[in-house]
């Protein structure tokens, strides 16, 4: 039996599967990666500033209109769907299969495809609140702005519900991811480098023989997984979770 067809047995078999996700879920969709040759930290811009230092919570207190600016025309991407990978694991979730998703993305496709059980380690763009007084937005307030929006309360800055550079991560969602991922018989890893910490870091908290990582080139921890499947996530995911009268 090819490595495929293992991955596929063990999800059929399992009704304890925990996804672990990150930029390359999405890319499918039309978003942008990070890290990758045509990612957004290797795209040319017309700032002095590396898109790294712009999505720092330094930047955004010391130039919020540029932080801003850099947002919405990097980020918020319009007619974005969820593709078929975001689909395949809503469907686990509806099957009592998937625990939970673990995912890296701020552009909230999971809850977009259907899935309800979703941990945004690094938050959303979809959400924002001013910095002064607290007050919650929506993306369609935000949107009324050219660059910088202003908190119809209290006159403060709005900035989006995101983990930025220099800004830790909700110890909340970091205990339940952790609770998952230890609890969890299946763990698929997908869309991920591997490459930021601490999110990255999870994962040494599985303690099952199940570790499947999928993804299109290597990474620095394929020695820890169980079963390795290279390629487009989107179709992999689609293909390990249709039924065989599906085909």
């Amino acid at each position: 039996m090819n490595t495929f067809d293992q991955v596929k047995e063990i999800i059929k078999n399992s009704n304890n599967i925990v996804f672990f996700g990150g930029a390359g879920v999405s890319t499918a969709s039309g978003l942008p990666d990070f890290r990758s040759a045509t990612g957004l930290y290797n795209r040319k811009n017309n700032s002095a500033y590396s898109p790294e230092y712009m999505l720092s919570h330094e930047f955004l207190i010391n130039h919020p209109d540029e932080f801003m600016k850099y947002i919405k025309e990097n980020l918020m991407v319009d007619g974005i769907k969820p593709n078929a990978c975001h689909y395949a694991l809503s469907k686990l979730e509806k099957m009592g299969k998937l625990k939970g998703i673990i995912t890296q993305n701020i552009d909230s496709l999971h809850q977009d495809a259907g899935s309800k059980n979703v941990i945004e380690l690094h938050g959303n763009i979809k959400d924002y609140y001013c910095m002064n007084c607290g007050k919650n937005f929506d993306l369609d307030y935000i949107k009324k702005y050219e660059d910088i929006a202003i908190c119809d309360k209290c006159g403060g800055i709005i900035r989006p519900d995101v983990v930025l550079y220099g800004e830790g991560l909700n110890q909340d969602n970091i205990s339940y991811a952790i609770n998952l991922i230890a609890r969890a018989d299946v763990l698929i890893i997908g869309g991920t480098s591997l490459a930021v910490y601490p999110a990255a870091g999870l994962i040494d908290f599985y303690r099952g023989n199940k570790l499947i990582l999928i993804n299109m080139e290597a990474t620095s921890r394929d020695n820890i997984a169980n079963y390795i499947l290279q390629g487009d996530i989107s179709k992999i995911m689609e293909k390990l979770v249709e039924d065989d009268d599906e085909k």
